[in-house]
């Protein structure tokens, strides 16, 4: 559907962006029978930079929404993580629980992003491509009742008049730079990490690779032969189709963070690979793009005035791995079963009692675990610690998989394991904020 070609500009709820969030959202209101309308200012399918890879917590969200993945349509699965680092290489199944699968994923955000938004329409939000929103509409009481939006094409570029869109409620689901939120005057928290990761793609035989591979070391040669350890994380995730999504990502809480050209750390580590691997310059299909991360809730509070942040925009990207997608919809998922709560509710006071209870619930779902993840921000942004955690940990295969059960927040909540215990209560009792 065009801007132009909107058969109404007012509904129920309007979501801003299409991403996983943003689709994930109007795809559950529309299911709860809620007029949604879900704006996305460019047109599927649209390239997003991203490292592909879905782990168990972001599968089970996919199966909780009903989206099918099978094999045969381009959904591969993994079976685990490989990790890499102080001259070893470690290969970790997914934990087996009730709450989680026991496989991950991979599918490239230009097919992902598009399926979930189709998946929305089927289940009768109306989505606008298209259609950049500029602005917000508020009352006079300071309260969002719309927004404003131009049509663009293509390439970005505006193609007509401005438009209004109308409803009592609106979801930001605009990503890391939420200019909506920013409009609604919802900074960024400064005391929250931040990450920044670059990716692209190489044409490689390890394109069907069935483990995740995560590298804790990046390792390049100087001009005179010597090795030099390099900032930041790297992974190379198998799409199979031919390729491999080769990218890396650097935090704030590390010196190098804003001071490296992140493109050229890229090259220099993916020169050190093997041959046989042919990851070079001549394979590589895209051109090294980068976005960033926002972590740990570093945009709040996630319900205000009208306005509810759900994803990138209210900065739910996990601190542990950088993991965004799952959060994403998790956060719509939640966001969606209180806005049809409140929908139901027949008075304005006491829709806005409902609403006001994603903060809560937000913070008891992930506050702790956060802030948990801040902390090891911190430590592993020291290169010292790192370099010990790296060889020290590595050779402890139980501890690792203890590490990998809190890294990808895959703990079982009711799980009678130590690991899942220690989890949980660490979880529970380290303060959110």
């Amino acid at each position: 559907m065009s801007v132009s070609g909107a058969a109404s500009t007012t509904a129920d709820v309007i979501v801003v962006g299409a991403g996983p969030g943003g689709s994930a959202t109007a795809a559950y209101l529309g299911m709860a029978g809620l007029d949604v309308l879900l704006l996305e200012k460019t047109h599927f399918p649209r390239e997003k930079v991203c490292g592909d890879g879905l782990t168990p917590r972001a599968v089970r969200e996919l199966i909780t929404l009903g989206i099918p993945t099978p094999e045969d349509e381009g959904w591969i699965r993994n079976k685990g993580l490989r990790i890499i680092g102080a001259g070893m290489r470690l290969q970790l199944d997914w934990p087996e629980n009730s709450a989680f699968p026991p496989y991950g994923l991979v599918r490239t955000r230009q097919d992902f992003d598009e399926i979930l938004a189709q998946h929305a329409v089927k289940n009768g939000a109306r989505l606008i491509e298209g259609c950049n929103v500029t602005g917000p509409i508020t009352d006079a009481a300071g309260r969002i009742v719309g927004v404003t939006a131009k049509a663009v094409d293509e390439r970005g570029r505006a193609t007509g008049q401005a438009h209004e869109f109308r409803a009592p409620l609106v979801i930001a689901a605009d990503g890391n730079s939420s200019r909506l939120s920013l409009a609604m005057g919802r900074e960024k928290r400064d005391d929250r990490p931040m990450g920044v990761a670059v990716r692209t793609y190489y044409t490689s035989p390890r394109t069907n690779d069935d483990y995740l591979e995560s590298w804790l070391e990046l390792w390049a040669k100087d001009p005179s032969g010597k090795d030099v350890l390099l900032p930041g994380y790297g992974w190379i995730f198998g799409v199979g189709d031919g390729t491999s999504n080769v990218g890396l990502g650097i935090l704030n809480t590390s010196k190098a963070f804003g001071n490296v050209d992140y493109k050229d750390v890229m090259r220099r580590w993916v020169e050190t690979m093997p041959g046989d691997w042919t990851m070079n310059d001549e394979t590589m299909t895209q051109p090294i793009r980068g976005a960033a991360l926002p972590m740990g809730f570093n945009r709040q509070p996630h319900y205000a005035d009208g306005l509810l942040l759900v994803g990138d925009s209210g900065g739910m990207v996990n601190p542990f791995n950088g993991e965004g997608i799952a959060y994403a919809m998790e956060s719509g998922r939640v966001a969606a079963e209180i806005v049809a709560q409140a929908f139901a509710r027949t008075s304005d006071a006491g829709r806005e009692r409902v609403l006001q209870s994603y903060n809560a619930r937000m913070k008891q779902e992930l506050g702790g675990y956060y802030t948990l993840g801040r902390h090891f921000a911190a430590l592993i942004g020291k290169p010292e610690v790192m370099r010990l955690a790296t060889k020290y940990g590595l050779p402890r295969t139980t501890l690792m998989k203890f590490l990998l059960k809190i890294m990808a927040n895959l703990a079982e909540p009711a799980g009678k394991g130590a690991g899942d215990r220690i989890i949980n209560t660490l979880s529970r009792l380290t303060p959110d904020a």
